[in-house]
């Protein structure tokens, strides 16, 4: 850092989402950075998931000089240039190791016409979730497949996230699964074919989960299986790889891979994940720069940030052996899904279309109705969300 001597202290604030994975890993990382540059303090404050996603970034960046954000936000990023490219910033070699080092479609998520908006850090998509010792008190083994799914939530033991947002994620998994990305259409969320047999089979899935979840999101879901026994499975729910490590919870879970819908192909689920930006009103730009570098980078990824409760973006962090031996294997075990996650649309206008196209399905899920007029539903909400761009 050029200023490394300056007598000026230089004091960044940050803000995150209120969880171990989102909270802890950040604080972690700005006390080491101090240490390693006295004049400099982060402080990072946090916002319960939901405050997360009410304000736009481009009010969090009037605030902040330093943002953990989610994918879908690019596009608004690149259309507002609330937030700072790092392309213009970071060197091309860097970079390209971020890029090289993706998990899944990670690094790509935050690049949008031609610029990165942020880095990613922290990678996730809805993987499966157990409870060993449950399963095994019940004579029962992981499920395999959908139909086996079904007949364990029959006897009653499985639960799943079904909060508006993740109605929604888990309605693009059924799509993604039998063959169909949602929102590749410019007028149609998905095929009526598709959407109608996505909707079914999830509803049928849904009519065997307690009411609870319907306001639970996936972190909620991790603490109701942990606190109480009578949750033995959850079949997709973006992983939190903190549930997996000895005494952060009652109870320890097990993450897997998903179940298939046809023998042969596991379920594929929407990426999620956050990155880190720095806002353009930020003051101190070079020294912001670097500390977003310093946590994206492979060493930090793999031991600081990982140690300290995150859920790392950088692929070498993900095949590093203490980081699977802390998680039960959680990273080994759940990478497939991440490699193979759907990247959701990042346009100007679909934060509209994702704020509110849960609720559709929601209601289906819970009180059943014509798959049609959701779908039809669906697809006004997207052709709103469409015209936003041009807003």
């Amino acid at each position: 850092m050029g200023d490394k001597y300056m007598s000026d202290n230089i004091t960044l604030k940050g803000i995150t989402w209120n969880h171990s994975r989102g909270f802890t890993p950040m604080t972690a990382t700005a006390q080491r950075f101090n240490e390693l540059n006295p004049h400099v303090n982060i402080t990072w404050e946090k916002r319960s998931l939901q405050q997360f996603a009410d304000l736009s970034i481009q009010q969090l960046a009037e605030r902040y000089d330093l943002l953990v954000i989610d994918h879908p936000w690019a596009g608004f990023a690149a259309k507002t240039g609330s937030i700072l490219a790092f392309d213009k910033y970071l060197s091309a070699e860097f970079l390209k190791d971020q890029e090289q080092n993706t998990v899944g479609h990670s690094y790509e998520s935050y690049n949008y016409n031609g610029h990165q908006w942020a880095l990613a850090i922290d990678a996730a998509t809805p993987v499966a979730a157990s409870r060993p010792d449950l399963l095994e008190q019940h004579g029962l083994n992981l499920p395999k497949t959908y139909d086996e799914l079904l007949a364990m939530a029959k006897l009653g033991l499985v639960a799943f996230p079904a909060i508006p947002i993740d109605s929604l994620m888990t309605f693009y998994t059924f799509c993604c699964s039998l063959g169909e990305d949602p929102c590749q259409q410019d007028d149609t969320v998905i095929s009526e074919a598709t959407g109608i047999k996505a909707l079914q089979l999830y509803r049928q899935l849904a009519k065997h989960i307690d009411q609870a979840c319907f306001n639970r999101n996936p972190i909620q879901t991790y603490e109701a299986m942990t606190l109480s026994d009578d949750i033995a499975y959850c079949p997709f729910a973006y992983g939190y790889s903190n549930y997996s490590r000895n005494g952060y919870a009652r109870k320890l879970l097990h993450f897997h891979d998903m179940v298939t819908l046809d023998g042969a192909n596991n379920l594929r689920s929407s990426l999620g994940g956050t990155g880190l930006a720095v806002s353009a009103n930020c003051k101190h730009i070079d020294v912001a720069m670097q500390y977003a570098e310093f946590v994206a980078s492979p060493a930090c990824q793999a031991g600081l940030y990982t140690d300290n409760g995150g859920q790392p973006g950088h692929l070498q962090a993900w095949a590093n052996a203490n980081t699977n031996a802390i998680t039960h294997n959680y990273f080994a075990n759940t990478l497939p899904a991440l490699q193979r996650a759907y990247l959701r649309p990042r346009y100007f206008g679909h934060m509209f279309f994702q704020d509110h196209a849960g609720d559709i399905v929601r209601d289906y899920l819970m009180n059943g109705g014509d798959e049609r007029q959701v779908l039809r539903a669906m697809d006004e909400l997207y052709l709103q969300s469409k015209q936003k761009v041009q807003a």
